[in-house]
């Protein structure tokens, strides 16, 4: 959560939630009730509980205090959508949330609506500058749930014997998505790389490294973890121009990275062993040939090859590195190399929901960012595992009270990623943003960034 307050006018923080709030509903509208049911993994959530958890939100830590006169919507939903706060309350465990079959998902919707119009009373009034705060700590806390809920969606329809596809189906998830449909349609047929497109070339920037800062500074919103900002020391590093595509993994995977211990970390050669692991997460091998399932349907390896490898862990990514004979970067050589260019690039407004090819090429058949294309962003596509184990920066400390529990908790055991994904918003995502998971986690949209 950040330690400073909300630098948005209360009109555009107003308008900042509703946007929020309106793209939450329009990412589960291709989805049917029964979708938003499922469960299929230890980190995911049911869609349902998403939309309920994130309403749950802002009835606990902004209309309960700030809105006079305001009363619960249900009194057990408070416990109920409850995810890990327990200064906040008790709650059920996170594998039994597939088992709430009720609430139904039309009350689900319904207490959006209730809060949604609790929410405009308060605007109408001159909220307090704290109410200000967690609005914008909630808008932002609803996009972290507007990517899971992407990744959930995807593991869950891969755990499908029917293997649906998310974009296929019905109305529009995304903004513009209709005519980006065509266009995967097109990809399908033709392949993502076309006769004038060429693979960017995998070069390495240069950095001096010396006494740098990392952290966020100034005006705008931050989480906690990002604070203080502070000094660091950085040797002379490089950083690849681009993501590791899926045609580098396979020759990963082709030269049996996956049976050469020499090559992983004991925790990742036993995570290899115990898990069966010979591919990413939605890589099928079928006929000698690789197929990848994707929010758009199952798509053959061939017409992935440019885009960056996902949903991969970093003991994989770690492996692959020590393979190529390079490394993962720290989170402050991507910090640094990123400071100051703008996010642009394959993120969720995209519409694409795929990391997207890596080439050069005057004319582009896809639907992903012509500057990303070229390599040139460091935002979207994959989360970038680094190197760094997520720890707080000297001087960190955490707010007091239920809110202190959002980032501080969790700093054992975790890896940093950084740069956001495909199904990242924009307005989420700055180069100080720090992401983290346990090291074996494949279900996120997670990929390499090598460096030297």
């Amino acid at each position: 959560m950040s330690l400073i307050a909300s630098t948005l006018p209360e009109t555009s923080l107003a308008e900042r939630f509703r946007d929020v709030r309106r793209r939450t509903l329009g990412i589960c509208k291709p989805l049917s009730p029964e979708d938003m049911m499922v469960q299929s993994c230890p980190e995911a959530s049911p869609a349902k509980w998403h939309l309920a958890h994130t309403t749950w939100f802002f009835e606990s830590f902004v209309l309960r205090e700030f809105l006079p006169g305001y009363r619960l919507f249900k009194g057990d939903f408070p416990w109920l959508f409850n995810s890990y706060y327990e200064s906040f309350s008790p709650f059920p465990e996170k594998k039994l949330r597939a088992s709430f079959s009720r609430p139904s998902l039309s009350e689900v919707l319904a207490y959006r609506e209730h809060i949604d119009r609790a929410m405009e009373r308060l605007f109408e009034g001159e909220p307090e500058p704290e109410a200000l705060r967690r609005i914008e700590l909630g808008a932002n806390h609803e996009e972290q749930h507007q990517e899971l809920l992407l990744t959930d969606i995807l593991h869950a329809f891969f755990t499908n014997p029917l293997r649906p596809s998310y974009r296929d189906q019905g109305t529009e998830g995304t903004r513009d998505q209709g005519s980006k449909r065509a266009r995967v349609q097109e990809n399908r047929e033709e392949g993502t790389k076309g006769p004038r497109e060429r693979e960017v070339p995998l070069e390495f920037w240069r950095f001096d490294g010396g006494l740098c800062e990392a952290g966020h500074q100034g005006a705008g919103f931050c989480f906690d973890n990002e604070l203080p900002r502070h000094r660091v020391w950085l040797e002379p590093f490089a950083l690849a121009n681009r993501l590791v595509t899926c045609g580098e993994y396979a020759e990963f995977i082709a030269a049996g990275g996956y049976s050469k211990p020499e090559f992983w970390l004991s925790a990742g050669w036993a995570a290899v062993k115990a898990n069966g692991w010979r591919a990413p997460l939605y890589w099928r091998k079928e006929d000698g040939e690789w197929h990848v399932f994707t929010l758009c349907g199952e798509l053959a390896l061939a017409q992935l090859a440019s885009a960056p490898v996902s949903h991969i862990s970093h003991y994989e990514a770690d492996a692959y590195a020590r393979w190529t004979g390079k490394r993962l970067p720290t989170e402050f050589e991507w910090e640094v190399a990123a400071e100051g260019r703008p996010v642009e690039g394959n993120l969720l407004e995209s519409g694409w929901l795929i990391p997207a090819p890596s080439v050069e090429s005057g004319q582009n058949h896809g639907p992903a960012p012509l500057q990303n294309r070229s390599g040139a962003n460091f935002f979207g596509d994959c989360w970038v595992w680094t190197g760094s184990t997520y720890l707080g920066y000297p001087g960190f400390r955490p707010l007091s009270g239920a809110l202190g529990e959002y980032n501080g908790k969790f700093m054992s055991g975790q890896m940093v990623l950084r740069g956001g994904s495909c199904v990242t918003p924009a307005a989420h995502i700055r180069a100080t943003y720090r992401n983290f998971f346990s090291p074996e986690t494949r279900w996120q949209f997670s990929g390499i960034r090598l460096a030297t």
